[in-house]
């Protein structure tokens, strides 16, 4: 990129609400479940997947327990601790995966970012999760888990092969259709309950643009464009603009601690940002309808579904999760339930989401025998 302002100084996020303690400290009662103990794995690593690609594995819990396979987010945005705590580790071998060019799987997208992207496509992440089936010696997983774009990931791994998984939990559901990508990253439809954030989003593309009139039509392009050039500050500073902003309406309460920590983490920053980036220019690697149009699959296997999205998502909207919900009944999904925690965004940090999250892998793990 040539002539392109830097607006290095420039912190592209909007201040939070004056509320965020609330959130704090809810009532038990209202959100009896949490998450269970923290635990360390007994076993990881990195499996060779192709295409230049190795992808992190981890296993903890119970070693001959119940397989449980939890995907994570972003495009891009990699398990943490946290992601093992929403299973009961003495019911679940707890299975959790970088997905390609993220997290610890290597090339990580913030060391090599041209290399990450290389066959980085939802098709290529799908043949991933059997190929580590295959390699644990899972016969059949338990449940998979799957949030937000773990979400997308999991419907799209189930509708391929629909024999590999029992059951299906899903939050903040995201069906990739033109009008949820719009929605959040170009027509400003956040802007109604998040106008600084997406005034920010915006912003940050008119400050840095030499013709902000062409590329406010496109704002991934613009930023993709910005992402991919050859100066590592502007990278950087894109990242931080586009993440920031999605961050900065994914919960409730906004933690602007947690924020500063994944703008300074450039192994997390730089492949949250690209590959939602990339994902979003490119439909989801997914035909147009795509997981609607093939939720029959799903139905066929006789999956059970548990969905939960929060009423307050401003990042994956609650009428796709209806959307999904209608679709699977339509087909005679005769187990599909659809949850809506009210007071909860979109983060599977918010206290309302991981009870909800908790209770559905508690009902999966007790309800194990003749599955």
């Amino acid at each position: 990129m040539t002539n392109v302002p830097l607006v290095a100084d420039t912190m592209y996020v909007s201040k939070p609400a004056s509320d965020e303690g609330v959130q704090k400290d809810p009532p038990k009662d209202l959100y009896p479940e949490v998450l269970y103990p923290e635990i360390e794995p007994y076993n990881q690593g990195h499996l060779s997947v192709g295409d230049g690609h190795s992808v992190y594995y981890e296993q903890s819990g119970n070693p001959v327990g119940l397989p449980a396979l939890f995907l994570h987010g972003g495009p891009g945005g990699g398990c943490g601790p946290r992601s093992r705590r929403f299973f009961d580790p003495s019911i679940y071998r707890i299975v959790c995966i970088d997905q390609r060019g993220c997290g610890r799987s290597l090339p990580n997208a913030g060391g090599d970012w041209e290399k990450s992207i290389y066959e980085n496509n939802t098709g290529k992440l799908v043949e991933d999760l059997e190929r580590l089936k295959e390699f644990l010696e899972v016969e059949k997983w338990r449940v998979v888990l799957g949030g937000s774009w773990g979400s997308t990931l999991t419907l799209s791994y189930a509708i391929a092969h629909p024999t590999s998984m029992s059951d299906l939990i899903l939050r903040g559901v995201f069906l990739f259709s033109p009008e949820e990508v719009d929605h959040l990253f170009q027509n400003g439809g956040t802007s109604g309950q998040n106008p600084e954030a997406w005034e920010m989003y915006a912003k940050y593309i008119e400050d840095s643009s030499i013709d902000f009139e062409a590329e406010r039509t496109n704002f991934l392009g613009a930023y993709y464009k910005r992402m991919t050039g050859e100066d590592e500050r502007i990278r950087r500073k894109a990242a931080s603009a586009f993440v920031g902003y999605e961050l900065s309406i994914s919960k409730s309460f906004v933690d602007m601690t947690r924020i500063k920590e994944v703008l300074s983490d450039i192994s997390h920053l730089i492949p949250f940002a690209l590959f939602e980036v990339i994902y979003m220019l490119n439909a989801g690697f997914m035909s147009r309808g795509y997981l609607l149009a093939n939720v029959n699959k799903i139905v066929s296997a006789g999956h059970r579904v548990r969905i939960v999205h929060g009423r307050a998502d401003y990042v994956c909207q609650p009428k796709a999760a209806h959307t999904l919900f209608k679709a699977l009944k339509t087909e005679g999904c005769e187990n599909v339930t659809l949850e809506f925690v009210a007071g909860a965004g979109h983060s599977d940090s918010e206290p309302g989401i991981i009870d909800a999250l908790v209770r559905a892998t508690k009902e999966m793990g007790e309800d194990s025998k003749g599955k």
